[in-house]
């Protein structure tokens, strides 16, 4: 006959076993986090390329496919992975950059090896529609990145340096009255750098983000230097995005869609982002955690992630890009580490089988640009693997207090 007793040991044999499972869980993704940290400083070492006056370039791949310094790919590298890059490499990598910025604002999409500075996307003699939309905050996120690890008195003069750049930098992308990024249907700009292909048009949601992101740090380093003016500008930008990007919301589908006008379409990437950076979502913060769960078997393949669901296709392009390829239908691991953050938030454990999958795919396949099925595009993209790792790092490493 069972007693209480029975039950109590049964209990706690129970319990040291799922204590037990956590611990091996944990020990799991360690053992990931440093695969995926080696692997990432291989790539970062892989990538390096000499400019024609010495400066070391962090090129977005390791096949010297994209052969220059191009700002989003460097930005997301300094954010994600900026410890494992020497303090003065970055530097001068963003004096590089800063060097290639037109008079009228726009900063270069990539500086080439021999100093040119290109603004558009695309072949120098084919852009893609008008400068990047994403080009300024992308500098002013791998700025604030480096400054951030320096002493404070070496951070006041750089930016005290810097800051009138950034600010014509800042000025140049165009906003709606609303204060979110527009881009004009009938004369586009090339949008987001991982979108660079694709029409979106009207109110755009990944790229006000990035600019509402952009504003908040401005507005941390203008206050620092006491510039009062400056500070209120830019923390009035971030708060009119605030206030009106419900423009963009879904009702329906529970998510923000990628642009107004042209792809009024659901942004996998921007949502999950969205949630990453902890952009002010109020009751919107759930709907789109719950979306990105229900329907994860509908963009994530392999660990990686699709610009829409599948089976979707962007509606207008800026330059043929077939289906199921590249930016039209592929998945891609730069946006993994975001949607593994958002997904934690209510299953913790979908979220590990999504970076388990995503190592895998890395260790048999290599660390690519985008794939699908029968198809690889590009081994040694470093922002593969720089942006889930610094996710896997808040996730789950070892001064992760969850």
């Amino acid at each position: 006959m069972e007693t209480k007793a029975t039950w109590a040991a049964m209990a706690c044999v129970v319990q040291v076993s799922i204590l037990a499972g956590h611990a091996a869980a944990g020990a799991r993704e360690q053992q990931m986090i440093e695969y995926l940290t080696k692997t990432t400083v291989e790539q970062l070492k892989g990538c390096q390329i000499k400019a024609h006056d010495g400066t070391i370039m962090y090129t977005p791949d390791g096949k010297g496919n994209y052969a220059a310094l191009w700002t989003r790919d460097f930005a997301y590298m300094v954010e994600n992975a900026g410890d494992l890059i020497p303090l003065d490499r970055v530097e001068a990598c963003i004096r590089y950059l800063l060097g290639g910025m037109r008079d009228d604002g726009a900063t270069p999409d990539r500086v080439q090896a021999d100093g040119r500075a290109v603004y558009v996307a695309g072949p120098v003699d084919h852009p893609l529609g008008l400068p990047n939309l994403d080009n300024a905050p992308f500098l002013v996120i791998a700025i604030d990145g480096y400054l951030k690890r320096l002493p404070a008195d070496r951070r006041s003069d750089l930016f005290r340096e810097w800051s009138p750049l950034l600010d014509r930098a800042m000025d140049y992308i165009p906003r709606s009255g609303t204060g979110l990024v527009h881009n004009d249907p009938d004369r586009p700009h090339s949008p987001y750098g991982f979108t660079d292909c694709i029409g979106k048009t009207g109110e755009l949601f990944k790229e006000s983000l990035l600019y509402w992101r952009a504003c908040r740090y401005m507005e941390r380093l203008q206050d620092t230097l006491g510039q009062a003016a400056k500070t209120k500008d830019y923390r009035d930008r971030a708060e009119k995005i605030e206030r009106h990007v419900s423009v963009l919301w879904d009702d329906k589908a529970g998510t923000f869609l990628a642009a107004s006008k042209n792809c009024r379409q659901v942004d996998i990437w921007g949502n999950a982002y969205a949630v990453y950076i902890d952009f002010p979502l109020d009751d919107k913060r759930d709907r789109i955690v719950r979306f990105l769960i229900d329907n994860y078997d509908r963009y994530v393949w392999r660990g990686q992630v699709r610009h829409l669901l599948k089976g979707q296709y962007w509606q207008r392009l800026l330059t043929g890009v077939p289906r199921d390829r590249y930016q039209n239908g592929a998945y891609w691991a730069t946006a993994s580490g975001w949607v593994m953050v958002a997904i934690a938030e209510k299953d913790p454990d979908l979220a590990r089988r999504m970076f388990a999958d995503l190592i895998d795919d890395f260790k048999t396949g290599g660390v690519c640009e985008c794939i699908n099925e029968g198809y690889r595009k590009l081994e040694n993209y470093v922002n593969s693997a720089t942006n889930p790792l610094a996710a896997a790092r808040q996730l789950w490493g070892r001064s992760n207090k969850r």
